[in-house]
């Protein structure tokens, strides 16, 4: 999958194109941290994620409960995020990506529910049978603050190995009691 393929999928250029580079001042956390912080700029803002009257698929786990505001509530949120892309789960990708598809929507991109589906269809079925259990692995997080961090590609752990170039690094921010994806 390419960088531009994930970052239609995930509403644009604002989600994994634009992504933050962990070198930008973060401190990286070690593997045993469980920092009370930790974001993806799509992750939880106080702008309220785009929604439809008509979501195209379901979600099997909701995407609106609570998520706790620390660097592993990020890491949940952004594992339940890579998951919903493997079962091309519209709803679900586009209420943790609310903040970014509407930064790309806003850059002329399409609103998230049209657009994501055109996303899955540039994903291989072997890449979207890894994301479906990929995991984040902690130690390769940089949390830029108490409720911003980045989760690099290489941080993805899953069957499939994923690059920049195919999965793009992504920040995810704590905002209104939830982790967005803000960019990637």
């Amino acid at each position: 999958m390419s960088a531009r393929a994930l970052s239609v999928l995930t509403v644009g250029t604002a989600l994994l194109i634009a992504g933050c580079s962990s070198s930008e001042g973060g401190t990286a956390l070690p593997a045993s941290s469980s920092a009370a912080t930790g974001s993806t700029t799509a992750s939880i803002t106080a702008s309220a994620p785009t929604t439809t009257s008509n979501p195209p698929s379901t979600s099997t786990q909701p995407a609106t409960s609570a998520v706790s505001s620390s660097v592993d509530g990020a890491i949940q949120r952004y594992e339940a995020f890579l998951g919903a892309i493997g079962r091309e789960d519209v709803t679900t990708v586009c209420e943790i990506a609310g903040p970014a598809a509407k930064k790309a929507e806003d850059e002329g991109f399409g609103p998230c529910e049209q657009t994501i589906p055109i996303t899955f269809q540039m994903i291989s079925p072997t890449q979207k049978r890894a994301l479906r259990s990929a995991t984040v692995d902690e130690s390769r997080i940089t949390e830029d603050s108490a409720t911003k961090v980045e989760i690099p590609a290489s941080a993805v752990k899953a069957s499939v190995k994923f690059t920049d170039s195919d999965l793009g690094d992504a920040t995810m921010e704590y905002r209104g009691g939830k982790w967005y994806v803000v960019d990637n």
